[in-house]
Parts: C-alpha cells; sequence; structure tokens
C-alpha cells in the first residue's frame, strides 16, 4: 500500500507530471551522482525529454523544473518565484550549478534535447539523464519515466511492485476496501487512518492531513487575490478575483447561489497553478482545484469548524485516488483527463458524501457515478499549457461533485454499476483513445483553437 499523502503532494504549478516529476526525476539522478562519489568528476549533463513531455513540455514547465531539479531543488521546496529566472540564467550564462554544489558548463541547445516524435516504450512520459567526464566517458546514465500526479519510476523498476509499509488492512480495490470497512464497522476514512498509523503516529497523520488542506485553503485565497494574465502566451486573463467579486455584490443584493463558488475556488486554484504557484497534487496538479474547491465548500457553507471532518474528507478521498492510481491511471498523458479530472472529481464526491453522514455503498455509488460520467475525457490542452480547457473544466467537476454527493445521499445506495467497474472501465477507455488526445496537444482544441 503506498500512502494517501503520496497522491496529496505539495508542489509547484503547473503539472504534476510534466513539472513535479521531472524536477524530482533530475534530483534524484544528482543525488545518485552524489552518493557514488560520481559529481565531482562530472564536466557535462545532458537530459533528453521524450513523448509528451517533448511535445507539451514548454507550456507545462517541464523544461524549467528538470534544470532546477539537476540543482538540486524539490518541488515542496522550491521557491515559485525562483523557477523561471533561475532558468533563464541557466540558459543565457551557459552554467548549471549540479545539485547546488558543483559548477558544470551548460549549452541549452546541445544539453537539453526534445524529441517531439520519439516516445518510449513504457509511458509517453520519458526523459533521460546522462552525465560525462571532461574526456567525454559516460558516467551515468538514468531512464526515468514520470507516470502521473508526481509519481517517478526508473526504467527498470517499471511495473514491479515495489517494497512498501505493511498495514493491517491492505485493500487493492473498492470491493476489498468496503469489506475491510464493513468487518471492521469502520468508515473509510477510519480504515484508512489504520493503514496510515502503521508508518507514523495518529497525531503526526492528523497534522500531515491539516497542513495539506491549509495548502490548498491558502492556494483557492492567492487565487482569488491575484489579478493579471497567465503565462505562456495564450494572455489568458486570471477570472477569480473578478468573479469573486461579483458573488459578493450578488450576496449583498441577496442573491445567494452557492453553487458558484465551489466553481471560483477550482478555477482559483488551476489559476495558480497555470502561474507556477504552490499547489497540492490531488491527485495532479491539472485537476488540483476539484477536490480544494470541494472542500471548501464544505468548510464555509456546511461546517466552518471540525477539523475531524476535514481530515475524514481528505482520508475518504486518498483512499479513492489510490484505487486509481493502483488499478488504472492518474496521468493524461496515459489515458487522458478522465484519469485527472475524472479521478478528482470521483474522489471529492466520495469525500463528501462520508463526511455529510452517508454510507459505504453511498460513498461507492457517488464515487462511481462522477467518474462514469467523465469517461472518455480527452486531455488537449491549447498550446501545451493548463489552461484552456483545464481551468474550466476543474470548475464545472467540483460543481459536479458536489451535486452528484447531493443525489447519492438521496438514494439508498443501491447501484447497478460498481466503483471497481468504473474504474477498469476507464483503463480500458484510455489505451483505446487515440494518442493526440493524451496530453500531447496534436488534436482536439489544442489544434482547433489554434487554427481558428
Amino acid at each position: 500500500m503506498i500512502s494517501v499523502f503520496d497522491l496529496f503532494s505539495i508542489g509547484i504549478g503547473p503539472s504534476s507530471s510534466h513539472t513535479v516529476g521531472p524536477m524530482k526525476a533530475a534530483l534524484t539522478f544528482v543525488e545518485s551522482l552524489q552518493q557514488r562519489m560520481l559529481l565531482g568528476s562530472v564536466q557535462r549533463v545532458r537530459a533528453d525529454l521524450y513523448g509528451s513531455l517533448a511535445l507539451t513540455g514548454h507550456g507545462h514547465g517541464t523544461v524549467n523544473a528538470v534544470l532546477l531539479g539537476l540543482e538540486g531543488q524539490h518541488p515542496r521546496t522550491i521557491d515559485p518565484a525562483h523557477v523561471v529566472p533561475r532558468a533563464e540564467a541557466i540558459r543565457t550564462e551557459h552554467g548549471i550549478m549540479l545539485g547546488g554544489t558543483h559548477p558544470v558548463h551548460f549549452e541549452f541547445d546541445r544539453d537539453l534535447c526534445i524529441h517531439k516524435h520519439e516516445f518510449l516504450p513504457k509511458h509517453a512520459n520519458g526523459l533521460r539523464f546522462s552525465a560525462y567526464d571532461g574526456g567525454g566517458k559516460p558516467l551515468a546514465l538514468e531512464t526515468w519515466y514520470s507516470i502521473g500526479g508526481g509519481f517517478i519510476v526508473r526504467d527498470e523498476e517499471f511495473g514491479i511492485e515495489q517494497p512498501s509499509v505493511a498495514v493491517p488492512y491492505p485493500f487493492r480495490t473498492a470491493k476489498q476496501l468496503l469489506d475491510h470497512c464493513r468487518q471492521q464497522n469502520k468508515t473509510i476514512a477510519a480504515l484508512v487512518m489504520e493503514n496510515e498509523t502503521a508508518r507514523t503516529g495518529e497525531p503526526d497523520v492528523r497534522a500531515h492531513a491539516l497542513e495539506i488542506a491549509a495548502v490548498m485553503q491558502r492556494c483557492v485565497e492567492s487565487g482569488c487575490a491575484h489579478e493579471g494574465t497567465l503565462p505562456g502566451g495564450l494572455n489568458v486573463r486570471r477570472r477569480a478575483p473578478a468573479l469573486r467579486r461579483k458573488l459578493n455584490e450578488q450576496a449583498e443584493s441577496g442573491l445567494h447561489n452557492t453553487m458558484l463558488w465551489p466553481m471560483l475556488y477550482a478555477m482559483a486554484v488551476n489559476e495558480e497553478n497555470a502561474a507556477g504557484g504552490r499547489v497540492v497534487t490531488a491527485p495532479t496538479n491539472g485537476a488540483a482545484g476539484i477536490v480544494p474547491a470541494v472542500l471548501q465548500y464544505f468548510r464555509n457553507f456546511v461546517d466552518a469548524d471540525d477539523d475531524g471532518k476535514v481530515v475524514d474528507f481528505l482520508l475518504t478521498a486518498g483512499a479513492i485516488g489510490l484505487l486509481y492510481k493502483m488499478n488504472a491511471s492518474i496521468s493524461g498523458a496515459e489515458v487522458g483527463c478522465q484519469g485527472e479530472v475524472g479521478v478528482a472529481c470521483s474522489m471529492a464526491a466520495g469525500a463528501l458524501t462520508a463526511v455529510l453522514g452517508g454510507t459505504l455503498l453511498q460513498v461507492e455509488n457517488a464515487a462511481e457515478i462522477a467518474m462514469e460520467h467523465h469517461l472518455g475525457m480527452t486531455c488537449d490542452p491549447v498550446g501545451g499549457l493548463v489552461q484552456i480547457p483545464c481551468i474550466e473544466r476543474n470548475g464545472v467537476a467540483a460543481e459536479q461533485a458536489i451535486k452528484i454527493a447531493q443525489l447519492a445521499l438521496l438514494e439508498d445506495g443501491e447501484h447497478k454499476v460498481s466503483l471497481d467497474t468504473v474504474i477498469a472501465t476507464m483503463l480500458e477507455t484510455g489505451r483505446d483513445m487515440q494518442q493526440r488526445y493524451k496530453e500531447t496537444s496534436l488534436g482536439g482544441l489544442a489544434v482547433n483553437v489554434t487554427e481558428c
């Protein structure tokens, strides 16, 4: 079992698979050089990007992420404002500081190679790092895959089950999860808490969950405050601040439409993400607005002061996300946006149902409905940027998650399609989807909007 906090990781925008993952892979490569006592001998380093990372890498921040990762930066701790100016300095000054300590001459056009028409065999998001001594002799070569949600895996470990912490209630399917809950008379959140405490104490789990919630809330607030235009060349205006003002004006005049607020919250988060700000992968950056928006809705309009329910919300959402991670994919480059926005909507709908008092069957029903109506959603970012249609798509999905939770609570929980079935269907649909609709910006809106 992996931890729910592997899904909810703090990082930077605009993409978990194209920014966070590549930065972590580059950092890990440099750390391996240090561990093998090779760093001091390196006189040249090279990074090669393949597939989706190459096709949408500039718009998704992959290039900058790789450069900063090679310099020893981690997405959780890096100052987002530091990324662009430092990457530009590496380009213009023709030098990179490996691991933050070892200076190496770096020719950008020679040492960072983008292979737009070549996909590595195991995943659409492939990258290679190589290091050489002063005589041109290879010192190290590593191939990595960024498999979605900030998760990375070495080529030789791809598809191999990694050692993990033993937990009291292991599960791989929704059926196994719900069976454990029934047998132990526990909610999903309580069961996941038992599993998480196999790694650390319960106070630490609660503190970590509340830290994640706090970062999500700050991201909502920051997105609602920042004006201006998003980077990347599309000249997309940040809309959240103006929308917030209009909703406040409506509320003051007696018009209350609470369902517009979660749309605003989600758009605010994804505008922060598109600007390269601090976000939480939930389960990805492209879908980072949905879980925070629904959680913010719960706190603002249902129960503002119950930290226990905030923890339960995130643990339940995390458990649902793990099911998709273990049995399908959360990578838009692998299965399209159904694996990002669809999964996030499923997580949020199930979690909200749980904290509103839903039964196990109602929680499963909500999570299943949410994915059922995102099946086949393509990932076709215009200009390779996580802006159009991503920002609005998060807003719509947040509202959908809330309505789905309310629908599930009105029903008795009995449903024809299981969550396991819809997860398997999502994976099959993603495999059948043409590659140009899977985060390559080679089809759909990515092509048609540009042509117009």
